[in-house]
């Protein structure tokens, strides 16, 4: 798909974006790996197509919910083809349990975004019902959490609503397929767009180990942090290794990068319930 008629437009942490056309993106996954928004220098052996896999898995089984970007899917297992939209500035993050900076703001004010919670509540606890909590996208830094008033002025009223009723509803049907395969979605972020039609869009990626945090169900127990099927391996052995979250990141030991792809492939396998080598066999089987 990335020819000479394609354009190189911009680089993400893990994606490189190519234009096809006026209307259409390629996006092609990299091994990259970011913790703390900062992009760590050793890759992740075929995290790419693990992310390419799962985002078009829940693309194809949520379009009754929302719509979504997707167009294509390549034959290497970590390209799309994509609708161009134009990006909400903020990151749409739906909790359903207390983990990361939700815990940390839970811990220091009793709220999240806004939304007060019961007292009491311990690191990784289930929360009540779901809630959706905006956060910044920041150029160079941290995102940073910021309350519903704030998101809404940023996205206007109404693509606001639609944007968070979107996310919850995104949230409950996975939540509910990965609990039925024995994993717990705690919290998860969408990137929603403006299409040129005015439709708001699910676009970038889609509950993968990146985006979201997945604990396997047999394991969990609330009071401390969860052993994880996502990226938070990597995070926890930045933490122990003392890096101060600044760039440049640190490199990865090899085993943890071993153990940070395994944990991918398995998320990927049990979500999806298709075998990783089927995927990279015929990445369409996941639509």
């Amino acid at each position: 798909m990335i020819d000479e008629a394609t354009t190189h437009v911009a680089s993400g942490k893990v994606r490189e974006l190519y234009a096809l056309d006026d209307g259409r993106l390629v996006l092609v996954a990299s091994d990259r790996i970011s913790t703390f928004d900062v992009v760590l220098p050793t890759p992740i052996p075929d995290k790419g197509r693990v992310l390419t896999g799962l985002s078009a898995f829940w693309f194809a089984r949520t379009l009754d919910l929302v719509p979504n970007h997707l167009l294509g899917l390549g034959d290497d297992g970590r390209t799309m083809v994509c609708r161009r939209l134009e990006m909400l500035p903020i990151e749409c993050v739906v909790r359903g349990y207390l983990a990361g900076s939700g815990w940390k703001d839970y811990r220091d004010t009793g709220a999240i975004c806004g939304h007060v919670l019961p007292p009491g509540l311990e690191e990784a606890s289930r929360l009540p019902a779901p809630i959706f909590t905006p956060a910044t996208k920041a150029a160079a830094g941290h995102d940073a959490n910021i309350d519903e008033q704030a998101a809404a002025a940023l996205c206007g009223d109404e693509q606001y609503r639609i944007a968070r009723e979107a996310s919850l509803a995104l949230y409950r049907f996975a939540s509910g397929h990965a609990e039925a395969r024995g994993i717990i979605l705690a919290d998860t972020k969408f990137e929603l767009g403006i299409a040129p039609d005015g439709t708001v869009v699910l676009g970038d990626e889609a509950l993968t180990p990146d985006s979201s945090r997945f604990w396997p169900a047999s394991e969990y127990e609330p009071g401390h942090a969860q052993p994880s099927f996502d990226k938070q391996f990597v995070r926890d052995w930045c933490e122990r290794a003392g890096w101060d979250k600044e760039p440049p990141g640190p490199e990865l030991p090899d085993d943890v990068v071993a153990g940070t792809r395994a944990r991918y492939v398995e998320a990927f396998e049990r979500l999806t319930e298709i075998s990783f080598d089927g995927y990279l066999a015929n990445p369409k089987v996941v639509l």
